[in-house]
């Protein structure tokens, strides 16, 4: 018997602590199915090892599978506190196309008014991106920087055929540089909007639920 497509779980993949605090903090339900929010640790390996190991369970064989957390603005004019919807991720190892990226966008926009939302790829890195290096990857296309969304991406689609996304929000911006990762202060806007962003992930998850017309 074929499991319910409104029962299909969804599984919200973040690297570090502070995100996943933010994320439990923001959790009310509201998803179209069980909903598993994973730290799978900093770097692309590490999402690699987290996302497949939990994707190989058969509870979880055919979620959707959104990336979330912070990330580096690579454009002028971004500032901390800004939403990056991926059209894509890519890496060296593979680019894997977002679903329904145009209503994660209208979600994001209605339940954070106000909140700027940048759409375009989001490329990954095995080290925190400073400097003249923004302005390198900023040439090939790509609007953020982040070290886990696209190692998460193709492990998921590489496990099965689901829906997959990333959002991100600019936590470290041309023009607002952290000293090191671990620095909060002038991130504590983006810890706030990554704790508002769940409302919009369920209804994207919801969205990919229905079945095509």
């Amino acid at each position: 018997m074929n499991t319910p497509p409104a029962s299909a779980p969804l599984l919200i993949a973040c690297a570090l602590g502070i995100e996943h605090l933010a994320l439990r903090m923001g959790d009310r339900g509201g998803a179209g199915g069980p909903v598993t929010v994973l730290r799978t640790g900093m770097g692309p390996r590490a999402a690699e090892r987290s996302v497949s190991r939990v994707l190989a369970d058969p509870v979880l064989a055919g979620a959707a599978v959104l990336a979330t957390g912070f990330c580096a603005g690579l454009a002028p004019g971004m500032h901390p506190g800004d939403l990056v919807v991926a059209e894509e991720t890519r890496d060296p190892l593979g680019t894997v196309p977002c679903v329904n990226t145009d209503l994660l966008v209208k979600e994001l926009v209605r339940t954070l008014p106000g909140r700027t939302v940048h759409t375009g790829p989001l490329t990954g890195s095995d080290h925190v991106v400073r400097g003249p290096e923004r302005s390198d990857l900023l040439a090939t296309g790509a609007i953020a920087v982040d070290m886990e969304s696209a190692a998460t991406l193709l492990s998921a689609v590489r496990a099965g055929t689901r829906p997959v996304a990333a959002v991100r929000v600019v936590v470290d911006a041309p023009e607002h540089e952290l000293v090191r990762i671990g620095t909060v202060r002038g991130g504590i806007s983006a810890f706030r909007v990554l704790r508002s962003v769940l409302p919009a992930f369920f209804e994207w998850h919801r969205n990919v639920l229905l079945p095509r017309r």
